[in-house]
């Protein structure tokens, strides 16, 4: 197929949607196959037997050279068809490939360059989505890359080590291409000294997690559901692998997963029920591991979780029901009332000989992690209120040539999120890591402590964010703030934010939504 061709759909007709109680009235204690997706019953977790036998798939490492002291890389969007399902191919998007991307890995206070073309038929872009760098090399729909063309960002990293991704950008035709599987993981490290595994594909395993939609039979693709947040698929892959299978070496895997679908949340759990260990959030690593039995991601959002996997053991990672503060029908609509499973992890009796493994691997939880400290409420400059609509923020919609918030470079500021609408909602903020401060006035859970860039906010909830700003100040070439339910952004549900060298700057337009501290 050629790029200029219109590749097959990626979904097609309504797919089954079997709701958990539906599930618990119906068959009992039985496992059912829906329409390509695996659905269980409360306790039915484990002996999956042939259903998820694939090998999980490993994203490869992006090659670079170091050409006068920069690390390059080279990235090509291109479409195509792919076998996401044995025997059915889907229309898809990738970079460097038809289907997701490698893995980019920088250290911090590197410089990187990275080349990207457009083999598409249309227009795209390439955001780095949670880095800090400035505005003109952030990928949004300003830095178009038009068909044929080829782009380039440059940029010093400046962070801590965290799980960033990227993925296109295009003003009203980001679902489209991010749901067809543009996204890829961007990875920041660091000389300092971190008791976690790193051994990329062998304890240290990216978990890209995707939901498609099947016609019922699994033989071709299908519909996904329309719902209030967005376009539901039936079917989940990971790393682009259908009922995936992972085989660990070792005792203690950090799985690094990231939400890369364009609407559907999921509620992470073991089948065992024991607790995992999270962490890193969003931006970076936590200052000690939290333990969690359940984790709620909204699209866009990250963890990094560790798993202890004993000898002989059979652990299957899945999506539990869990309440997006909508509507029971509109939940329901929205994929939380689904349990799925989606990666069987097993670690066999006999450890396979292999010499290429390290010598010495962490086998047990750490005390303590190397957390870069968080931005204090002293150090806030300005307060602002957002409003969400149902697809707006405070009342109107994405305008490209509109600035509606101006910033001092270098300040720190309060942002107050307010979920005004009956959907449900998520929330990034271009160019910087923030902290959530509280979750309706007050403190937030435990693995919201740490460095975030995208937050959850159902109907009715209000979060408040300390957000420390860059230095990078360009008035005229703009950031993005948004709702990173990629159907809501394309809507028009996205803002612009600029950094100034002024003092305590606002755009005229704002005036009604700060405050001065």
């Amino acid at each position: 197929m050629s790029d200029d061709d219109t590749p097959p759909p990626f979904n097609g007709p309504p797919p089954i949607r079997i709701s958990r109680r539906t599930l618990l009235l119906g068959i009992g204690a039985l496992g059912i196959i829906g329409a390509g997706g695996y659905w269980l019953t409360e306790g039915q977790s484990q002996n999956l037997g042939s259903a998820f036998t694939n090998p999980l798939r490993i994203p490869p490492l992006l090659e670079s050279e170091l050409i006068d002291g920069e690390r390059v890389f080279h990235l090509t969007a291109h479409a195509g068809d792919t076998e996401l399902v044995p025997g059915t191919r889907f229309g898809t998007m990738g970079f460097n490939g038809t289907h997701l991307g490698p893995t980019i890995r920088a250290a911090r206070g590197e410089h990187v360059r990275v080349h990207v073309t457009n083999a598409l038929s249309m227009p795209t872009t390439a955001h780095w989505h949670g880095m800090i760098l400035p505005a003109a090399q952030d990928g949004t729909p300003h830095q178009s890359i038009h068909p044929g063309d080829t782009w380039t960002a440059a940029w010093t990293v400046d962070q801590p080590p965290a799980t960033l991704w990227y993925h296109p950008h295009p003003h009203g035709q980001t679902e489209l291409q991010v749901g067809r599987g543009m996204a890829g993981l961007f990875l920041i490290d660091d000389d300092a000294p971190v008791n976690l595994p790193t051994e990329y594909g062998i304890d240290d395993i990216p978990v890209i997690i995707q939901d498609i939609s099947l016609q019922p039979g699994g033989t071709q693709p299908g519909t996904p559901t329309t719902a209030p947040i967005g376009r539901i698929g039936n079917t989940v892959i990971i790393n682009g692998t259908y009922q995936p299978h992972f085989e660990s070496t070792t005792g203690l895997v950090r799985f690094r997963i990231l939400n890369a679908s364009t609407a559907r949340c999921y509620n992470l759990q073991l089948s065992t029920k024991e607790a995992f260990h999270l962490v890193a959030t969003d931006g970076g690593i936590l200052p000690s591991p939290v333990a969690l039995t359940s984790l709620l991601l909204s699209p866009a959002e990250r963890a990094e979780i560790l798993i202890q996997i004993p000898s002989d053991e059979d652990i299957v990672l899945r999506s539990v029901p869990h309440d997006l503060g909508m509507s029971q029908g509109d939940n329901i609509t929205s994929g939380a009332d689904d349990t799925l499973e989606l990666l069987r992890i097993t670690r066999p009796i006999t450890r396979r000989t292999d010499r290429s493994l390290p010598a010495s691997l962490p086998a047990s939880l750490p005390a303590s992690l190397p957390a870069t400290a968080l931005p204090q409420p002293p150090a806030i400059s300005i307060e602002r209120h957002f409003t969400l609509g149902d697809t707006t923020i405070n009342g109107k919609t994405m305008d490209m040539d509109r600035i509606d918030t101006l910033v001092t470079a270098g300040t720190t500021e309060k942002w107050m999120i307010i979920n005004d609408s009956d959907r449900a909602h998520n929330f990034h903020i271009h160019g910087t890591q923030f902290t959530v401060d509280t979750v309706n006035a007050t403190p937030p859970a435990a693995h919201l402590r740490g460095w975030k860039d995208t937050v959850f906010i159902p109907s009715g909830n209000t979060v408040e964010l300390i957000v420390p700003f860059s230095s990078f100040a360009d008035a005229a070439t703009p950031y993005m703030y948004h709702c990173h339910l990629l159907w809501h952004e394309d809507q028009g549900m996205m803002a612009q934010y600029a950094l100034t060298n002024g003092q305590l700057a606002i755009a005229p337009d704002d005036d009604e939504h700060k405050s001065h501290h």
